[in-house]
């Protein structure tokens, strides 16, 4: 289940985004946001959205922008994160210039917890030649707090990926319409 969606959307862009999707969920009678109306689609639906994601994507990686602040990190994570009904984790793999080269949903365990394997994630790394990496994952609860296991599996991340001289940036937690940094919080 890998995804080679990177970059990201201009600002111009994503207000538009913004602005459909907040069009669209009054369309389809429903009140409680852009996360409600995701689970109220049909799969044909669900699969022509992710159709429509991967050409943006095409698109972005042309533009070869640069993620610059964690805000557009966290812009870019909730879109491929957010909503989801069992716990994945990811891998944003990034060049020299924070340019991503790719998205990749590694894991996907149940509804409170997934097994991350160190090792596939260090190979994905390589495999993609990226010099720094995002980590994230999402809490379908909602919750964006990160748990004691959370924080002992980025360190040990950040120590497997330094081996190979692949800077760990963050780790973000994706929940409902939020996303934590551990970055910004001096937790990395």
């Amino acid at each position: 289940m890998a995804s080679t969606i990177s970059n990201q959307a201009t600002p111009r862009t994503r207000a538009k985004a913004r602005t459909m999707a907040s069009e669209a969920v009054p369309a389809y009678g429903l009140g409680d946001g852009v996360l409600s109306f995701r689970h109220s689609l049909l799969a044909r639906e669900r699969n022509a959205i992710d159709r429509a994601l991967e050409i943006v994507g095409r698109c972005l990686r042309e533009t070869h922008s640069q993620f610059t602040s964690p805000d557009a990190v966290k812009a870019y994570l909730r879109l491929h994160m957010a909503g989801e009904q069992r716990e994945r984790f990811a891998v944003l793999f990034l060049d020299s210039q924070n340019r991503a080269l790719a998205f990749e949903i590694m894991f996907t365990g149940t509804l409170t917890q997934t097994s991350v394997y160190p090792r596939e994630v260090v190979q994905a790394a390589i495999h993609h030649g990226a010099a720094a990496v995002i980590l994230a994952h999402n809490h379908p609860s909602g919750a964006v707090t990160p748990s004691r296991a959370d924080a002992a599996l980025t360190q040990t991340l950040k120590a497997a990926l330094a081996l190979v001289d692949v800077r760990v940036l963050d780790h973000m937690i994706v929940g409902g319409t939020s996303a934590f940094s551990m970055a910004e919080t001096g937790m990395l």
